[in-house]
């Protein structure tokens, strides 16, 4: 089933499992994780992981979250074998049996630091990276893969289609993505062994597809068409998206929302972009290929550039912002999007300081009703996505609001409303409605769990008192 049906189908009120009453002074919550002989892999530094921050939570109900949730890609979503006498990792987003370049990295992202302390972690995370590899090559332009050859509900779109694909929605962030688990991995463990020559091929791959889509010369080779009653997942026109100036930007027809662009210089992508490049330039010097090395930097160098010159703008209440989408004629979008990359998680994703003064004035406008997705209601508040129409909020956004924020009681606040808003079923959702949490999108959603997991231990690991106390 595609997300977008899961958007008309799974207004899930029910679905989950409720807390049961309790007679005693402490709560008593349900197993809800996979029996131990059920779970995709387990890790020893992972479980150890969630021993310790557990006992650092005194709020139970958060403390079985945590335990739910940061092991949730590991128990449900993980296959690991060795190929070839190599480790190769196939990871599904969850209710989709189809890897999303994005979404795989999003989701083992957090197991990163503990990555050195356990080596079969080390080795799934390891493949991880050698199935991206496998992916970009099969197609750099596509989104989501199968684990081989299959039959996509997507192979009559007008695009080139492969039967390894599940999905061609070309976004820059599928790119992205791989080079910055690349580069954590190598940063964690040392280990260079996957940047093989497949691997390089893959970053030149990176290159020529950037290249191609900042649209100098020509539109590129890249036309995509569906389908469908939605306006948002499809590309208007002829196929490549509305027109843009070349300006040294990099379109994105599509949104990590996997929703076509307005304007298709998508700032956080681009954003994204300049980070990940730098990343993979500083992996290519130190196996050797300077030449590889210096053409990442130079695409970083001028795209970086370029969102000087055309990405920000002045907002009569905010003052000096980035915007959303830009053209290079001088029209803009000004909004957020839950989806990362957005202008939320510049921080995190380590394209903008989170002291930066532009950041931080944009911070307050998508933070606000300023942003035409930023919904408040009597579950909560937060950033949700055109992806799931009106009034529904995005947990990945409030964990991003979470992890891009350095004060206690904004913290606080955003693990009060993960808590809040499970609905009983003990794990995050795609979203949920902003005036009743039972009223939810996606059961099965491992990046919202995972990523919740890595903001309570990021929290427990620089603001343990922040999780003392009820919430």
């Amino acid at each position: 089933m595609n997300r977008r049906t899961f958007v008309q189908q799974s207004a899930l009120a029910g679905a989950g499992l409720l807390l049961p009453k309790t007679g005693g002074a402490a709560p008593a919550f349900p197993e809800v994780r996979p029996a131990v002989g059920k779970r995709n892999f387990s890790s020893k530094a992972v479980e150890a992981a969630i021993v310790r921050v557990q006992k650092l939570i005194a709020d139970e109900e958060l403390a079985w979250l945590f335990g739910n949730c940061f092991p949730n890609t590991l128990d449900t979503t993980v296959h690991f074998h060795e190929k070839d006498g190599k480790p190769d990792t196939f990871v599904i987003t969850g209710d989709i049996d189809a890897m999303w370049l994005r979404d795989s990295t999003a989701q083992v992202w957090p197991y990163l630091p503990l990555a050195k302390e356990d080596k079969p972690l080390q080795q799934l995370l390891a493949g991880v990276i050698r199935r991206q590899t496998k992916c970009i090559l099969i197609d750099p332009y596509a989104n989501a893969f199968y684990d081989g050859p299959g039959k996509s509900e997507w192979q009559s779109d007008l695009t080139a289609m492969k039967p390894e694909l599940h999905e061609r929605k070309w976004e820059i962030d599928s790119l992205c993505y791989p080079m910055r688990l690349a580069h954590g991995y190598w940063k964690t463990t040392g280990d260079i062994s996957p940047f093989d020559a497949d691997w390089k091929q893959g970053v030149r791959l990176t290159l020529q597809t950037f290249r191609e889509q900042q649209r100098k010369e020509n539109r590129g080779p890249y036309r995509f068409g569906r389908k469908t009653s939605w306006s948002t997942d499809t590309v208007p026109g002829d196929g490549f998206g509305n027109p843009t100036k070349p300006v040294g930007l990099i379109h994105s027809i599509f949104r990590p929302s996997d929703d076509a662009t307005v304007f298709p210089f998508l700032v956080p992508a681009n954003f994204f972009a300049v980070a990940a490049l730098r990343q993979a330039a500083e992996i290519c010097q130190k196996i050797g290929d300077a030449v590889l090395a210096a053409d990442c930097r130079a695409l970083a160098a001028e795209v970086e550039t370029a969102l000087k010159k055309y990405a920000i703008v002045d907002h009569t209440t905010f003052g000096k912002v980035y915007a959303f989408e830009v053209d290079g004629f001088g029209n803009r979008l000004l909004m957020d999007d839950a989806n990362v990359p957005s202008l939320l998680a510049l921080p995190y994703l380590g394209a903008v300081s989170e002291t930066d003064p532009i950041y931080q004035n944009t911070r307050k406008l998508i933070l606000s009703d300023a942003n035409p997705y930023f919904f408040k209601g009597k579950a909560g508040e937060g950033i949700g996505s055109p992806h799931t129409l009106v009034d529904n909020i995005w947990p990945i956004a409030i964990t991003m609001r979470g992890l891009t924020s350095r004060n206690d009681a904004e913290i606080r606040e955003q693990l009060r409303l993960q808590k809040a808003n499970h609905a009983g079923t003990g794990f995050m959702h795609e979203s949920f409605n902003k005036d009743d949490a039972s009223k939810f999108t996606r059961k099965w959603f491992a990046w919202s769990n995972t990523l919740f997991g890595e903001f309570v231990l990021k929290v427990a690991n620089e603001r343990p008192g922040v999780l003392r106390g009820r919430f």
